[in-house]
């Protein structure tokens, strides 16, 4: 035997514990077939725990691909959602100054016409806040 392949007898490695059972069923399947063929056999039934291993690892690996994806989008969703209520603020206090002035000016009692302007300006940014989260 080559140095990097050592006896089965009663030094069997297996999978770590956190494996799945498939993956042990395999191996200890594997180990059978080894001992039950013997050592010319080995090269064979090691290239396919080989080629199940590099399944279980694309699979894995395209998991995990379709989870950062997933996260990513998520992350730019929130992202975006952020900006448009800072704009959205942004354009409110613009938009709020002029029309402080206007309410205030035209209305008789000046401070009912600032109250009912900026309660207005406040509306728009709530049930804009309220549409996004849904």
């Amino acid at each position: 035997m080559s140095e990097l392949r050592q006896p089965y007898g009663d030094q069997r490695r297996r999978p770590p514990a956190g494996a799945p059972a498939e993956t042990r069923r395999d191996v200890d399947a594997a180990l059978a077939a080894r001992m039950e063929l013997g050592p010319e056999y080995e090269d064979h039934i090691a290239a396919g725990l080989a080629e199940r291993v590099e399944e279980l690892v694309a699979y894995r690996t395209a998991e995990l691909r379709t989870t950062r994806n997933e996260g990513s989008a998520e992350l730019e969703l929130e992202r975006s959602t952020r900006r448009q209520r800072f704009v959205l603020g942004i354009v409110s206090l613009g938009a709020g100054i002029p029309i402080t002035g206007i309410a205030g000016d035209v209305a008789d009692p000046g401070l009912l016409g600032v109250a009912i302007a900026w309660a207005g300006i406040v509306g728009v940014n709530v049930v804009h806040a309220r549409t996004r989260k849904h």
